[in-house]
């Protein structure tokens, strides 16, 4: 029996050609994963499925949910489907979640639309839901509102909200890609469990293979908008057939030739018992002030030229503590020490201009009404006589070349790059007054397989070329296991363990590592033959 089939669908926009003769099906209890890089069609396909598209787009072919059309239907009769007979869970949860209504009332909107229940009744299923995804009420009351909620807190409200009224196909878009490895373990699990209780079948839109091969039922592999490859999901890794599939492999196992390091004895960052507290709202009118400790007693040390990695899950104070040593929030005790000075909010340019930052979102740290050439030169205000002229423009040259950009690339806007390009783009505008430490803060977590790869190995060969320092945070495992030579694990506040990266990967000693390892997915090793 076929719960959901897709036969030849072909979808255009205006003059673009984004899907093109895309065929399969799904069955009830079933997981299919849909994986490809950026622009291969696998959010497109799953937003043709929900029939979620722009006026201007035209589609051909068929999808068959049980034995209705979907683009037969018209947008009442596919609104009322919604949410109902089909759910979809979206890659970033605070935007598909309304910061200003509680998540009891977004969960219980979709009952009550679908559904003649009462609020009394609606309100208790809502809760019924909430516990199912994890959120028993009485510790996560249906009056909290989204900002009240971790990353992985708010993904499981919007899990409750898909799974509300139990459809018989639920769409999972790239649910995990931002969230650290425990809690994408967590989620995982969840979306199986589902899947075997409501007997729902599941269509799972990701690019980590590692998740597909632990998840995933069948795969279907796109590239352009078209079916390379799809089976069976012990069967496709085995084979491997369309060299696209063994490419994407490759770049999913990729590890980086970091060059030998060439370690300083000299520090170039020392961070002494720092401590970082925030004030807890009241809870009464003149009850005392109550604190929470984001980072409590830490201490390491970077030297010139060593590369060290930070891990931990969301809300263990690693943003924290980042935003301390950048110089943007004060430390209630304790001193982070940058260049044999002391590093806090006022502290003078000359400082700063030495230690920059990669951000997860480069789109968001850009100014989208700048060109390249302004956005690049930005640190340049920190640097007491920057270069102007011909000089700037080599400066840019140079630079965007350093990259694997081009140099004509200064003239354009943000927009006309792709997601690995203006991360490109973040990392030259880091270099671009030669720091000497760059902190890449989830720099590389919201990539393809196959860009990832690319901007890992850019961040060796700059390692070898400038023989940077950095501090490179993230919560993918495999990424920081090749890009660092220490690597320091936190949690509450705490770091727990730290020492060389292969070390601590290989023989964990404490229970929270091994913990994170463990949690952490693994590519199959049937297909490394093939590949």
């Amino acid at each position: 029996m076929t719960l959901l089939r897709i036969e030849d669908l072909s979808l255009s926009i205006g003059p673009h050609k984004i899907l093109k003769n895309v065929s399969f099906s799904i069955a009830p209890g079933e997981i299919v994963a849909v994986t490809g890089e950026s622009g291969s069609g696998k959010s497109m396909t799953a937003l043709a499925t929900m029939q979620l598209l722009p006026e201007s787009a035209e589609t051909k072919g068929a999808i068959l949910l049980g034995d209705l059309d979907l683009l037969a239907q018209t947008e009442p009769q596919l609104c009322a489907m919604r949410g109902k007979d089909m759910g979809m869970v979206f890659q970033e949860p605070m935007t598909a979640l309304n910061p200003v209504k509680t998540i009891g009332d977004q969960v219980m909107e979709t009952i009550q639309i679908h559904t003649t229940m009462t609020r009394a009744q609606a309100e208790e299923q809502a809760r019924e839901m909430l516990t199912r995804v994890g959120l028993p009420t009485d510790r996560f009351p249906l009056s909290r509102y989204p900002h009240e909620l971790s990353g992985g807190q708010r993904q499981r409200v919007v899990i409750a909200m898909a799974i509300a009224l139990r459809p018989r196909l639920l769409i999972a878009d790239e649910p995990t890609t931002a969230l650290d490895v425990t809690t994408q373990a967590q989620i995982l699990d969840l979306l199986k469990e589902l899947v075997v209780e409501f007997g729902m079948g599941l269509m799972m839109i990701t690019h980590d293979l590692a998740v597909v091969s632990e998840m995933a039922d069948r795969i279907v592999v796109m590239r352009h908008g078209e079916i390379v490859e799809q089976g069976k999901t012990r069967a496709l890794f085995e084979e491997m057939k369309h060299p696209y599939t063994r490419a994407l492999f490759e770049a999913s196992g990729h590890q980086v030739n970091l060059p030998e390091r060439a370690e300083v004895p000299e520090p170039i960052l020392e961070v002494r018992n720092a401590v970082r507290d925030y004030v807890l709202p009241r809870t009464q009118l003149f009850a005392p002030r109550q604190y929470h400790r984001a980072v409590n007693e830490i201490s390491f040390t970077i030297h010139h030229g060593e590369r060290v990695g930070l891990v931990g899950e969301s809300g263990c104070g690693k943003s924290t503590l980042t935003r301390a040593i950048l110089g943007l929030e004060p430390l209630q005790s304790g001193s982070i020490t940058a260049f044999g000075q002391e590093v806090g909010p006022g502290q003078n340019p000359a400082l700063r201009s030495g230690l920059q930052v990669v951000f997860q979102d480069p789109y968001g740290s850009f100014n989208p009404r700048h060109k390249v050439a302004r956005i690049i030169t930005e640190p340049f205000h920190l640097m007491p006589d920057p270069p102007t002229g011909e000089a700037r423009d080599r400066a840019i040259a140079e630079a965007l070349v350093a990259v694997g950009l081009q140099p004509s690339d200064a003239g354009k806007y943000i927009h006309e790059f792709s997601g690995g390009q203006r991360q490109r783009i973040a990392i030259a505008r880091a270099l671009i007054i030669r720091p000497e430490l760059i902190i890449f803060d989830e720099a590389v977590s919201a990539l393809d397989v196959s860009i990832r790869a690319q901007i890992l190995d850019l961040i060796a060969d700059l390692s070898r070329s400038h023989n940077l320092s950095y501090l490179f945070i993230s919560h993918d495992l495999s990424v920081v296991r090749t890009v660092t030579d220490r690597v320091l694990v936190m949690k509450a506040g705490e770091i727990v363990e730290q020492g060389e990266t292969q070390e601590v990967f290989s023989n964990p000693q404490h229970s929270y590592t091994q913990t994170l390892i463990n949690a952490a997915p693994v590519l199959p090793i049937v297909g490394q033959g093939a590949a």
